[in-house]
């Protein structure tokens, strides 16, 4: 459970931010989106791969 100290005289919104930050810090979202829906192991090792892949070709791309 996240819990957010709110200072004396501190805006509501400052802390919410907090808040969303700390949250998405934990990855819960993400976590809960991939228990949704059950994945085979190798579908899950190819869209790994297929990220890597992408991400290495962009820094190829800034190399050059």
């Amino acid at each position: 459970m996240l819990i957010i100290p709110i200072k004396e005289g501190e805006n509501i919104d400052r802390a919410l931010k907090r808040f969303k930050r700390k949250f998405d810090k934990t990855g819960t979202k993400r976590q809960l989106q991939t228990r949704k829906q059950f994945n085979k192991p190798s579908v899950v090792r190819r869209a790994q791969i297929q990220k890597a892949q992408y991400i290495q070709g962009l820094r190829d791309a800034e190399d050059i």
